[in-house]
């Protein structure tokens, strides 16, 4: 069994992550796709009021378990559009460490500044500053297949690039580049 196509979308919070991934799901003709969203992991836990260190705790088995379910997926075949945070460098090497890189499309979905802080105000339903917090952080490894700016671009289009980028990836990839950096030869960070 062949394994799946993994679309990987990574940028902040407020960045337009899943309107792109539902665009990729109207436009992608060649195949089923899965929008897998960390946002909707961390909306199916209890509610339930967590110390600081028993919350942290949780999220980063639910974002290990994230990864997972991403790689099981992939495996049986499923192509799967991925829209996650990787704020923390132990995100990015999970992922390097669980999902086949060659089957990955690494996306950078990046917007400006000024405008993550006015769709982050106009939403709502984030703590205001998470985006301006996450800017340096989730592109800090420096490394995409393809990219795109969500400030200057929509949605549609954003997906368009990416569906006419995905037949003609590069070899390798962005995700074997990062894992021979970070992973290979001995050399290894500690997943913090």
């Amino acid at each position: 069994m062949a394994s799946g196509r993994i679309i990987f979308l990574n940028g902040t919070s407020s960045s337009g992550k899943s309107s792109i991934a539902r665009e990729l799901l109207d436009i992608l003709e060649d195949g089923v796709f899965f929008h897998l969203a960390v946002d909707s992991f961390n909306a199916v836990r209890s509610k339930r009021e967590l110390g600081t260190q028993e919350l942290d705790a949780a999220l980063r088995r639910t974002r290990m378990g994230f990864h997972r379910a991403i790689a099981a997926m992939a495996a049986v075949g499923n192509d799967v559009v991925v829209d996650h945070v990787l704020s923390e460098p132990w995100r990015l090497l999970d992922c390097l460490r669980v999902l086949p890189p060659e089957d990955v499309l690494f996306v950078g979905v990046h917007c400006s500044l000024d405008e993550l802080t006015r769709r982050e105000l106009a939403r709502g339903d984030r703590p205001s500053g998470l985006a301006a917090y996450q800017y340096d952080l989730v592109h800090a490894h420096g490394d995409y297949d393809v990219e795109c700016d969500t400030s200057t671009a929509s949605p549609r289009e954003c997906a368009q690039l990416i569906k006419e980028f995905l037949p003609h990836r590069s070899s390798p990839t962005a995700f074997t580049r990062l894992q021979r950096r970070h992973l290979s030869g001995g050399h290894s960070e500690n997943a913090r």
